[in-house]
């Protein structure tokens, strides 16, 4: 576009000096002069309708098909081209990658309504621009192809769901709608697509109030669940700890069982064995060493025991 204005001003500046030349020829009566000039200055004025024009820049991103009096002729990528552009014509399509937004309704497995928008990422091939002037003359009407296959399948998918999986698995199924979209829209359409994103799934408030109840059902399911299974563990941390102290106490039990046991039994085996060792010299000997020398204070046999002081 530059170069068309700066060729339009080097027109106008030579048409002016044409003009001012013819005036000039005529008016010192040099026929010539003034004819020639005139002439050059109406081709100057008709190039100037012409020859700016012509000049057609092509920007990085975009790809032209040109066309010589409605037929197709050429193919122009970026940069600066000269055609006359009264018999041909560039028809730019842009390359780079293209957003669609897309809104539709969809009904899940369960026949639970729901308002689906989702982003369509593609890209023209540029070796199929030909093809794509052709079947469909204009981007507008390919993207509207696009959307329309895309929202079937994208319906087709979510069909095969129920509303409450769809929830879940939102993540899952945003793939699985991408795969189908890509698989329908190929190179028959000429394009590559980049990604498709489902942006929102915005179901009936009335299925949305249900579901957000029943998670609070659950929720409160859960922490009833959870405080009753809180209850049981202590009620059986307790009944193990009073297991254990009552283990812990027969086994004290048991243990002093067994020393007095022990302790009796050694007790019977001294004795046993201390009446095994007294024989009557022994007990004559015992008795010996521990007499103090006094006799007894009572004496008799049989019925009659009288104090010694009596019978003394």
């Amino acid at each position: 576009m530059a170069i068309g204005v700066i060729v339009a001003i080097v027109i106008i500046a030579l048409f002016v000096g044409a003009c001012v030349a013819a005036w000039f020829g005529f008016d010192v009566d040099n026929i010539v002069l003034g004819v020639v000039c005139t002439i050059l200055a109406i081709a100057l004025a008709i190039s100037f309708f012409i020859v700016p024009f012509s000049f057609r820049t092509i920007d990085a991103g975009e790809v032209a098909v040109v066309k010589h009096l409605g037929k197709i002729q050429d193919v122009k990528t970026a940069g600066t081209h000269y055609d006359l552009w009264v018999t041909n014509k560039y028809v730019k399509y842009d390359a780079k990658v293209q957003n669609l937004e897309s809104v539709t309704a969809a009904y899940s497995a369960d026949a639970q309504p729901m308002d689906i928008q989702m982003t369509i990422q593609y890209q023209i091939i540029t070796d199929k621009v030909v093809d794509i002037a052709t079947q469909y003359g204009s981007l507008d009407v390919l993207q509207s192809r696009i959307e329309s296959i895309a929202i079937e399948k994208t319906k087709s998918v979510l069909s095969a769901h129920k509303a409450m999986d769809i929830i879940a698995n939102r993540a899952l199924i945003s793939p699985e709608v991408e795969n189908a979209i890509m698989e329908a829209v190929g190179e028959e359409y000429f394009v590559n697509i980049v990604t498709v994103v489902l942006t929102n799934i915005d179901f009936s408030d009335a299925f949305e109030l249900a579901v957000e109840e029943k998670m609070i059902a659950e929720q409160a399911k859960l922490k009833a669940d959870y405080d009753n299974e809180t209850k049981v563990a202590k009620a059986q941390a307790e009944a193990e700890a009073k297991l254990k102290e009552a283990e812990a106490e027969i086994e004290i039990a048991k243990a002093r069982a067994e020393a007095l046991m022990i302790e009796a039994n050694a007790e019977a085996e001294a004795n046993r064995i201390l009446d095994e060792s007294l024989t009557d010299k022994i007990i004559d000997k015992i008795l010996a060493d521990t007499w103090n020398g006094e006799l007894p204070k009572v004496t008799g046999e049989g019925s009659y025991i009288l104090p010694q002081d009596v019978i003394g």
